[in-house]
């Protein structure tokens, strides 16, 4: 049986900050929003991608205080360390990096870390054995 990854749902405290900090850090847009019992839910994919993967925000989570041990992330790859730096300086502005730049060994690569507004930890790389820059 085949099987293919096409989502990730979360439940998030604030869904409009959510979304804006995907729009603005990730460069995902509205692909759906809808509501279902009152409640508002909107899919935001990458341009090019919303048939592929998506990210699912669903309103009335309990918010995240996600420890600095614990490395569970969404990642997204860019096309350069630049781009990275320029990701993690525009964090930085804001108060949300946690990952200061880094390069790591194969296959980590160079990357940052940063909060989204629920509480989430969203890795930016370059150099990985997928996505844009991939290493083969």
């Amino acid at each position: 049986m085949a099987t293919t990854f096409t989502h990730l749902a979360l439940h998030v405290h604030d869904l409009e900050a959510c979304v804006a900090f995907y729009e603005t850090y990730a460069g995902m847009h509205l692909t759906q929003d809808r509501s279902d019992k009152g409640k508002r839910i909107v899919w935001l994919a990458e341009p090019g991608r919303e048939n592929d993967f998506i990210v699912v925000l669903i309103p009335g989570g309990p918010g995240r205080n996600q420890a600095h041990t614990d490395f569970s992330h969404l990642g997204f790859a860019l096309d350069s360390n630049r781009a990275v730096d320029a990701i993690a300086e525009q964090a930085r502005a804001a108060g949300i990096l946690e990952w200061e730049p880094r390069q790591e060994p194969y296959p980590v690569g160079y990357y940052c870390g940063i909060r989204d507004p629920d509480g989430n930890f969203v890795e930016f790389s370059y150099g990985q054995p997928l996505g844009p820059g991939a290493v083969a």
